[in-house]
């Protein structure tokens, strides 16, 4: 983690023990702690202006730098030229703490020695002065595994304890230390340490091991790390003794069992082109080569999340978890969804992944996954569907598919179809009508609504549902076409208005009408200014008229369940 190799942690010579990489480049002084610079201007003030405290508590992540942060500060102190922000590295005292062995500084495990007796061992112990240096100091890593009765032993000496002692304590769990230890402390939060400072430490470090190693692969490691400077540090040494002088992209995926950035990209290009099989001919590749299912999930876990960044704010390209030369095609494909759809998938894939943890059938899930991300369509929130039941008591009408030849049975004979086979008629719409050669409509004023009906078939229920919210269409000007929403139906002016879903209608004009068209949406805000408002009802009013609802009060009666929670806009 340290930003320059220091004397104490040099290579080691010929006939020493060696070091490993994260050891020899630890931080050694408080400008070497990387992604920490606000810990360190609070802790070198505080020595400036002679207001040290007597407990501290690190808390952060793992490999983040708080045992490292402690031991600068116990230097701090205890340095010969000290206290001083900056000790010097060169005497006995420094030697000695950044070695973990003076006699007055006591690095402590608390998962080794959490019972009362060592508790009751460090309370008799403050006593005694230190033997050479200023203050006395414990350092206690992993305080949080004490037991209750070692806490509860430690708070009167935690509270006031000698001048010359000094407790720092560091934890990876804070909520599991108890608050009468917490308010005797001053924290401080070790954050995550960002992708970039990690890769600039490992070219670093690279570059003084004498060795070399390309880019993008020391860019893995470091995402591959977590925030972690410690895990990235240690990968780095596992993958230099892999891989001899040189490091490389195909090494780092070889080592790590993780698919090439390519592989990861056309896998989620299969997925969101609905190309099921092409997906599952992917993964089935990717297992037949050893590739760890788990790390693929996980890379295509970082792609949705890219998406999803991408969709909020393409100012977001800089933070991808992806190669430079596919962030262009993440854009894209960003612009032909919609985040609703994004964030479903993206909820997909966290589930396989919670499932995955405890199940041998990892492929099956991944396959499942797959499946159901190339099938996932626009999503019709619970609130859509009970105010379509309640206006109408059925969705807007699918588009008409033609049905294969199928045996008959009862339930045909009589011409009718059940719900399922209506919805999935819906459903596979489009791909029904892919299968045979459009009819172009040319569009004017006599046949734009016969036109505009089919645009709202080809659009699918959810779109087609909102856009009928509107009053009929018309034409303002040479190939212009604008849709006006009345008062009380912002929510769709706002849905059909987005990006994504007004290039998507613009795109079924064109199909219909084989010519291009420019489509605005306009909301009548003069007149909903007028509309007089309806009283305001209160949340178990509201509750009351919903249970009232035949659907619902079926759910709650079948289930024997009760209402939680109620979304706004419900049943209104």
């Amino acid at each position: 983690m340290a930003k320059k190799q220091t004397k104490t942690e040099a290579t080691p010579e010929p006939g020493r023990e060696y070091t490993v990489v994260a050891r020899r480049y630890r931080p050694q002084q408080f400008a070497d702690l990387i992604g920490q610079e606000s810990v360190a201007k609070a802790l070198i003030n505080a020595i400036q202006s002679d207001r040290v405290a007597h407990a501290y508590l690190f808390t952060g992540a793992r490999g983040v730098g708080k045992t490292s942060a402690a031991r600068i500060l116990a230097k701090a102190l205890n340095c010969v030229t000290g206290p001083t922000p900056t000790p010097c590295d060169k005497c006995d005292i420094c030697l000695a703490i950044a070695a973990g062995q003076d006699v007055d500084v006591a690095e402590i495990d608390g998962a080794s020695n959490r019972g009362i007796e060592d508790a009751r061992a460090i309370r008799n112990n403050v006593a005694t002065r230190p033997q050479r240096a200023r203050y006395k100091i414990y350092i206690i890593d992993e305080v949080h595994m004490l037991t209750r009765e070692s806490f509860n032993a430690l708070l009167k000496t935690l509270e006031e304890p000698p001048p010359h002692v000094k407790f720092i304590f560091a934890t990876t769990e804070v909520q599991k230390i108890p608050i009468t230890i917490l308010s005797r402390c001053q924290r401080f939060d070790f954050g995550g340490i960002n992708t970039a400072r990690i890769l600039d430490q490992l070219k670093q470090i690279v570059t003084r091991e004498g060795l070399a190693a390309d880019d993008d692969a020391l860019r893995i490691v470091a995402r591959r790390a977590g925030g972690s400077m410690r895990d990235a540090q240690s990968l780095l040494e596992q993958l230099l003794s892999f891989g001899g002088e040189r490091l490389t992209t195909d090494l780092v995926h070889s080592m790590l069992g993780t698919a090439a950035d390519d592989r990861v990209v056309a896998l989620a290009s299969a997925i969101l082109a609905k190309d099921a099989t092409a997906g599952l001919d992917l993964v089935a590749k990717c297992a037949d080569e050893g590739l760890q299912l788990g790390e693929l999930l996980d890379q295509l876990v970082g792609y949705w999340r890219g998406l999803m960044l991408v969709s909020c704010s393409e100012s977001a390209l800089e933070d991808l978890d992806v190669a430079d030369h596919h962030r262009d095609m993440v854009k894209q494909q960003a612009r032909g969804l919609t985040l609703d759809t994004i964030l479903a998938g993206l909820d997909v894939l966290t589930t396989t992944k919670t499932r995955l943890r405890s199940t041998s059938h990892g492929q099956v899930l991944l396959e499942m996954a797959v499946v159901r991300l190339s099938r996932l369509d626009e999503l019709v929130p619970v609130a859509q569907l009970a105010q379509w039941l309640g206006q109408g008591g059925t969705a807007p009408a699918t588009r008409p598919v033609a049905q294969p030849p199928q045996p008959a049975d009862a339930s045909k004979k009589n011409g009718t179809v059940s719900l399922a086979d209506a919805y999935r008629s819906g459903m596979n719409g489009q791909m029904s009508a892919q299968s045979s050669d459009p009819v172009v409509t040319p569009m004017d004023d006599a046949s734009l609504l016969m036109v505009w009906d089919k645009v709202k078939l080809e659009a699918g229920p959810m779109l087609a549902g909102q856009l009928s919210r509107a009053e009929s269409p018309a034409i303002i000007g040479p190939k212009t076409l604008v849709l006006r929403f009345g008062p009380g139906y912002t929510r769709e002016y706002d849905y059909c208005k987005d990006g994504a879903r007004s290039r998507l209608v613009e795109g079924l004009l064109k199909k219909v009408t084989g010519q291009e068209w420019s489509l605005r949406f306009e909301l009548d805000v003069a007149a909903a200014a007028v509309v007089p408002t309806t009283p305001v009802l209160s949340n178990r009013e509201r509750e009351r008229r919903a249970l009232e609802t035949p659907l619902l009060s079926r759910i709650v009666a079948g289930l024997e369940g009760r209402l939680l929670k109620m979304d706004e806009g419900f049943g209104e």
